[in-house]
């Protein structure tokens, strides 16, 4: 039984809901391993195309659980080494959605932006404000979105604190699309179901091929891409779309 999230599965699509609303989905250690454990098992389901984080209550997930590392000390933290858990988001291979209201501050802002995608609330609150506790983000804030929107700018957000709106973080590219908060989950898991109808191979290796973009060369990317390329081309569902294509039918992709 899981303690701090609730998991589901529907029309291929596996839902992780964070599900502490009591403290606004704040993060601590033990919903942390839960998440990526939940998200690990949806990347070894053979009946999930797609996965879905989303949070249940009034925000996202409001930042970490403070009252577990207020006594912490450099060495306990060296020794605990908890931020390795989150390592382990980037080695899902299925496309991972965010569905982001409310608020998404410090840990909650860091899971977000783990995923691939961002659909957020017209009233969301992004940002990290850790500097107003005099520590900073530890779990990968300052290296996405600094990927996502630049140094000057990630900066600016990360050395006052402030948090960012939906447009702004539109423009900036931190997030994807601005959905009205009474429809954001049905609107992702609609672009969610649209993604399970595509060749699952090709999908996680797009990923793998765009992830390999942001930290390479244009020459190593292109080589990168062109070993994927090729190594579709040793898949049934290759065989089945371009089968479908002269047939003028739609493909039915299994994954293979």
């Amino acid at each position: 039984m899981k303690k701090y999230i609730k998991t589901a599965c529907d029309k291929n699509i596996g839902i992780l809901t964070l599900n502490r609303p009591e403290v606004l989905n704040a993060l601590n250690r033990e919903m942390a391993e839960e998440i990526v454990s939940a998200l690990e098992h949806f990347d070894q389901d053979d009946s999930v195309r797609v996965i879905v984080i989303t949070g249940s209550g009034k925000a996202f997930a409001a930042g970490a659980d403070i009252s577990e590392m207020v006594n912490d000390d450099a060495i306990s933290l060296e020794l605990l080494n908890q931020f390795a858990v989150w390592d382990r988001i980037s080695l899902i291979k299925k496309p991972v959605l965010a569905a982001v209201h409310g608020f998404a501050l410090g840990g909650g802002f860091e899971l977000a932006l783990s995923c691939d995608l961002i659909f957020a609330s017209e009233q969301v609150q992004l940002g990290f404000p850790e500097i107003k506790l005099g520590v900073m983000p530890g779990a990968g804030g300052t290296q996405r979105l600094t990927k996502s929107m630049g140094k000057a700018k990630a900066l600016e957000w990360l050395w006052t604190g402030d948090t960012m709106g939906a447009k702004e973080a539109l423009q900036y590219g931190v997030i994807n699309r601005i959905i009205p908060e009474e429809v954001l989950l049905d609107e992702t898991l609609g672009f969610a179901e649209k993604l399970t109808k595509q060749a699952p191979l090709s999908l996680r290796l797009i990923k793998e091929a765009v992830n390999k973009a942001v930290d390479t060369s244009i020459y190593e990317g292109m080589q990168f891409e062109r070993k994927n390329f090729y190594l579709l081309f040793s898949s049934l569902d290759q065989k089945e779309g371009m089968q479908a294509f002269l047939e003028k039918r739609l493909p039915k992709f299994e994954g293979r």
